[in-house]
């Protein structure tokens, strides 16, 4: 493709414009998100938080990459980005069995780019010339840029997946694809490969974190501090992705112990599920440690540690996130807005199967106290608690989760 250099004053436009690229308001970045990470076939990656959050940092990586090279030298062709961000991504993508059709999230921001450049260009100049030049110029830069990118990631995804084939957690995550999926493999055979026995008791975690860069060391120490809290000297842990690990476990993890000791990796997040029998439970505590993992990402929680026992109700309640917020406002009415000790009152209360003593002991008050708390969260609720006590304790609950107050 021939390349030929914009007029000076459209060079210089550009540079001007891509200055304002680099620093784009909130909403701007919203907008890009959401398109990136909506549709039914990006689903897969919306619903796992650590390729979510790692598609968020391509799409700042991308915009950033495009408007600092057109400052450098405006007009002319950007390289492909294939800096840290999306060898991150192209590594997580080929771990969790994703193809190149998952890159087709660069094509939906690339959308919202070209909207919002052309905004930027408007108010740049009002001569129809060189308008019709610097939108010629750089949007086909904008649309080169992207397909040179996808074209570069696409060609590390299959380096990447040429790499992972090889290797003992390649053959771990083959054998337990192969298990969670009912694929016909002798299960003496699939023990040898993962050195962990399918008959008996399991729950599977998850333990991942969201951020940039991930310390693997941390990982590594949370996997230990689940394995302790269900005494099991030897689980199963496979490396899903940089920053993901699976587990399974003989035994359940001790939640209380567990949620205090993870105040110390403030970075890492934990979901465990069920527990259940053979290679049916090894199966579903996975699924189930996945819903209630997703259920955070969904809720934007800032828990660090969700049990499926726990949010099982909550993740059902909250699949749509618009209808459980209007659920909320009208179960809750002005008691959504009080003071959280209020909130929690109830929640307590609720949850003590509406025994005062036994809720006044578990926050550690007085029960006169507590009763005085439950008097205002009546006088701020619609109804009265003892009308609506499933709905109420099912609101307060998926506020709770939202981290509310």
């Amino acid at each position: 493709m021939s390349w030929e250099p914009p007029s000076p004053r459209v060079c210089e436009l550009i540079r001007q414009g891509a200055r304002r690229a680099l620093d784009p308001p909130q909403d701007w970045l919203r907008e890009l998100d959401e398109a990136t990470l909506s549709g039914p076939q990006r689903v897969h990656i919306s619903e796992d938080p650590v390729l979510a959050a790692a598609t968020r940092r391509a799409n700042r990586s991308n915009l950033l990459f495009w408007a600092s090279a057109n400052i450098d030298r405006p007009g002319a062709r950007v390289p492909p980005n294939v800096g840290d961000v999306p060898v991150a991504v192209a590594r997580d993508l080929v771990r969790r069995g994703l193809n190149e059709s998952a890159l087709d999230a660069y094509r939906a921001g690339q959308g919202v780019a070209i909207r919002r450049w052309i905004g930027i260009c408007l108010s740049l100049t009002a001569d129809v010339d060189e308008l019709r030049e610097l939108l010629d110029v750089s949007c086909r830069s904008i649309t080169t840029f992207v397909d040179d990118t996808i074209a570069a990631v696409t060609e590390l995804i299959a380096r990447q997946r040429d790499e992972l084939a090889q290797g003992t957690h390649a053959e771990r995550r083959e054998t337990v694809g192969l298990l969670l999926y009912g694929a016909p493999i002798p299960p003496a055979r699939a023990e040898q490969r993962l050195g962990y026995r399918l008959t008996g008791r399991h729950t599977a975690a998850i333990v991942w974190s969201e951020e940039a860069h991930a310390d693997p060391a941390a990982l590594a120490r949370v996997t230990d501090l689940v394995a302790a809290s269900a005494a099991d000297p030897q689980p199963l842990t496979v490396l899903a992705a940089d920053a993901t690990r699976w587990m399974w476990l003989h035994g359940h993890p001790d939640r209380v112990s567990l949620r205090d000791e993870l105040a110390a990796e403030p970075s890492v997040r934990v979901a465990v599920g069920s527990s259940g029998e053979d290679l049916a439970g090894f199966r579903r505590s996975h699924i189930d440690a996945l819903t209630a993992q997703r259920m955070l990402a969904r809720l934007a929680s800032p828990q660090q540690l969700a049990t499926h026992d726990e949010v099982e109700l909550v993740a059902l309640a909250t699949s749509d996130v618009e209808a459980a917020d209007g659920f909320v406002r009208r179960v809750l009415g002005e008691l959504a807005h009080a003071e959280p000790e209020i909130r929690e009152a109830a929640r307590v209360f609720i949850a003590a199967q509406c025994n005062a003593s036994h809720a006044a002991d578990r926050l550690y008050i007085h029960r006169n106290t507590l009763l005085r708390r439950l008097a205002q969260a009546g006088r701020l609720l619609p109804r009265p608690l003892a009308e609506d006590v499933v709905g109420v304790g099912t609101a307060l609950e998926i506020l709770r989760w939202r981290g509310a107050g």
